[in-house]
Order: structure tokens, then C-alpha cells, then sequence
């Protein structure tokens, strides 16, 4: 083939060059699509994995055996949401029996109350030693009258604590939930423990308890078991359940703020570490075994504010000393107040807050020598004026300098020492 025969090469040099960088774009432009196609199918598939992972976690109870329960009384907009929370004493972690008693029982129960309009929400622990009615429906057990709280648990699981808690207080429940306490200390490590402030060294050595003081000192899963189950602290033995709901309340408070920190929710690590650990043994009804629907309800208490999250402690007092029922508690006329106004979704007016509730905001400030100031129980919106009607002048969590002592013990007070005996900072 003669020179003139063969093809022209295209006129300017410059055409061929761009010819090749358009071919390599197109080139890279497949490539980092596919990429992020396949990016995207597996975290999609990795998130789904998860999920159902997670929903593994969960055993789900039928609640075919719960029978007449009450109807709803709020009948405004929206809708209130109660959820049962049971901590599920079964001492298979080492070091859980540190009481000295038999498994399977729950020594943490606490109604969480959210409003209709999701603008406040209530946890109301109910004590253990408390005597109550217990029914049979729920139960599969035949009822029994002037038993302890904590017993509807042993006789028949979570559905036998929820009805007796709905024939006692006339409140319909939505859901429960049962949290583990081995579980319960795997979240503290997922989210490499919570600082919590312990007035003083809580030691117990035959139970084999230590729990460093520290303002703060954060606790291991194990020490933060320690330290919400111990009934003993120094030398005095607590004979009912206040003192242990009280370092509940506060180390659930710091718990929540500790996963709601940037420390752990940018953290993916911590985040998955402590959504495996909370599901893990976690027990629902059926209509509430299901992470989605678990994280729906956590984001609606998120949208509260902790500001507006009140760990309250049912009023009680104890029975006399001479009672067959020494050391156990009743409920008094302030704790049916409290179940009505939940009933009827009010919120609870500051006389029946003050000094039985703490809230899960962090403490308002801190002086230079690391003595914190706790958050009062009275918000400032909740004013005198919003209170119902029926509420009555005085209760009896009204400090010893307000109302004279008419009980053997009063089960929450503001006492400085009662809060250091209680182990926590006043």
C-alpha cells in the first residue's frame, strides 16, 4: 500500500489526546458508579443483617394470658405510652446473688409514662418490699392478697408483674420490656463504663463488693452492677428497696447521657458494641420485639429532653414495727395520686416530685473541688398553678424540716446524710 493509499491521520494533534481522556472518564466514571452501587448493596445488606441480628436478641412473650385489663382513660389528642421495665434478677453472672436470694426474681421495677404530646415522661419505681394484691390473671397462679412485689415475678414472669401492676393501679400498659442484669453490664463496657459520683467507698466483703468512690468515678459493667443492686452500704443495712432505687434512678440518669454523648454516638464501634449488649436476652411482648420499634420509642424520649425526664420514686412508708410486715412498705395515699394523674396523663405537680424524684439531666453545676449540684425535681414550667385540684397541701416526701415525722421512716427525703448513706452525692 502506497503512502497516498493509506489513511489520513486527523488534522491537529491536540483531537486524538482528547479522544483518550474523555474514554478514561467515561472508564472512571463506571468504575466509581459500580462502586458506590456496591457500597451501597452491601451496607444495605450489612444494616439488614444487623437488624435481624438484633431482633434475634430478643425473645418475644405472648400476652394471651393478661384477661379483662382496664380501659383507657385519657381520651384527648394523642396518645400516652406506658411501658413496663423489669430488671430480671437471674444471678447467672457471676457476682450477681450478692443479696443472698433466689434466682429468678425481678428486683427493678420502674413504669415509664410518656405523655400524649411526647413533652414529658415519668419512670415511677415501685419497690420491691411493697405488699400488694396479687391477681391470677397473667399469673397462671392462683391470686393471693398481702404479698411482696417482686413475688408476682417469681410465680409468673413478666406478664404477672404487668397485671398486677394494671389491677393495682388501674393504668393500661401498653408494652413491657425485661432487661437482664448480666446484660444490663455488658451495655455499661459497650460504652466503656459511665461516670456516676459515689460519695464514699460502697465495700461488702463477703459479697465480694467494691465500688471506688469518685466525683466521678466511672464504673465497669461489673461495678455498676455492684452498685445499683448492693442493699449494703458501709455498715448500715438497708431493710427495704429506697436506697437501691435511688442509685438506680441516678445511675440510669448518667447511663442515658453517657450514650447520647458524641463520645459514643460517633463512635459506630460503641454504638453497635451497645445495641448488641442491650438486645442481648432482652424480653418484649410480641408487639414490641422489634429493634425498629424500639428506636422509634428511644428517639420520641430523645425529643423529650432529659430536662423534662423524671425518675420518680413511688411514695411509700414503712409499716409500724410491731407489723408481721416489718421492714416491707405500703403505698400511700400520694402514690394512688400518682397512678391517677399518669392515668390521666396531668403532669405530676412539684408536691409529689419534691423529694422523691431526680431527673436524668446531668447536674446543673459543678464547684472547683468537684462537689456536684443535682438537679432539682421541680422544673421551672412546672408551676403551682398547672397542678390539678385534688392534689393535697402536704405529702410525705416533704423534708424532716417542713413536716413532722409521723412514720418510723420516711422513704425519700432531701437529707444530705440520708444521701450519702444512699451512695449517692447529695
Amino acid at each position: 500500500m502506497s503512502d497516498e493509499s493509506r489513511p489520513q491521520a486527523p488534522v491537529g494533534d491536540g483531537e486524538p489526546k482528547r479522544r483518550g481522556k474523555a474514554k478514561r472518564r467515561h472508564t472512571v466514571g463506571r468504575v466509581i458508579l459500580i462502586s458506590v452501587l456496591v457500597l451501597a448493596l452491601v451496607t444495605g445488606l450489612g444494616t439488614l443483617y444487623f437488624i435481624r441480628h438484633l431482633d434475634g436478641n430478643i425473645e418475644a412473650i405472648s400476652t394471651d394470658n393478661l384477661g379483662d385489663r382496664p380501659e383507657e382513660v385519657y381520651t384527648g389528642n394523642g396518645q400516652p405510652l406506658d411501658i413496663l421495665v423489669m430488671g430480671s434478677d437471674s444471678r447467672d453472672c457471676e457476682g450477681c446473688g450478692i443479696d443472698q436470694e433466689g434466682g429468678g426474681g425481678s428486683d427493678t421495677t420502674i413504669l415509664v409514662h410518656l405523655s400524649a404530646d411526647r413533652s414529658r415522661a415519668y419512670a415511677v419505681s415501685i419497690p420491691r418490699d411493697s405488699i400488694v394484691d396479687r391477681p391470677e390473671d397473667g399469673c397462671d397462679s392462683p391470686a393471693a392478697s398481702d404479698v411482696m412485689w417482686n413475688a408476682a415475678f417469681s410465680v409468673g414472669g413478666p406478664t404477672c408483674t404487668l397485671r398486677q401492676l394494671e389491677e393495682m393501679t388501674g393504668i393500661h400498659v401498653e408494652h413491657f420490656i425485661v432487661v437482664d442484669f448480666a446484660s444490663f453490664g455488658d451495655m455499661v463496657d459497650a460504652v466503656d463504663g459511665v461516670p456516676v459520683c459515689v460519695p464514699e467507698d460502697i465495700v461488702d466483703k463477703p459479697r465480694q463488693i467494691f465500688v471506688p468512690k469518685g466525683n466521678p468515678s466511672r464504673l465497669t459493667g461489673d461495678q455498676a452492677l455492684d452498685y445499683v443492686r448492693a442493699r449494703y452500704v458501709g455498715d448500715l443495712i438497708q431493710q427495704n428497696d429506697i436506697s437501691r432505687i435511688r442509685r438506680q434512678q441516678e445511675f440510669i440518669g448518667a447511663l442515658v447521657r453517657e450514650v447520647l454523648s458524641a463520645g459514643t454516638l460517633t463512635r459506630f464501634d460503641k454504638v453497635v458494641r451497645f445495641l448488641d449488649a442491650a438486645t442481648k436476652s432482652l424480653q418484649t411482648d410480641e408487639d414490641f420485639a422489634k429493634v425498629t420499634r424500639l428506636g422509634k420509642v428511644a428517639m420520641q424520649l430523645q425529643g423529650i429532653g432529659l430536662d423534662r425526664i423524671k425518675f420518680v420514686t413511688l411514695p411509700t412508708e414503712y409499716y409500724p414495727s410491731d407489723s408481721e410486715f416489718r421492714g416491707k412498705v405500703f403505698w400511700t395515699e400520694q402514690a394512688t395520686q400518682v397512678w391517677d394523674l399518669l392515668n390521666q396523663d396531668k403532669q405530676l405537680p412539684p408536691k409529689l416530685l419534691k423529694g422523691t424524684s431526680v431527673s436524668a439531666e446531668a447536674p446543673a453545676s459543678a464547684n472547683e473541688t468537684g462537689t456536684s449540684t443535682p438537679s432539682t425535681s421541680e422544673s421551672p414550667s412546672e408551676s403551682p398553678s398547672e397542678t390539678p385540684s385534688e392534689t393535697p397541701s402536704e405529702t410525705p416526701s416533704e423534708t424532716a424540716s417542713e413536716t413532722p415525722s409521723s412514720s418510723p421512716s420516711s422513704p425519700a427525703t432531701t437529707e444530705d446524710e440520708e444521701d450519702r448513706i444512699f451512695g449517692v452525692c447529695a
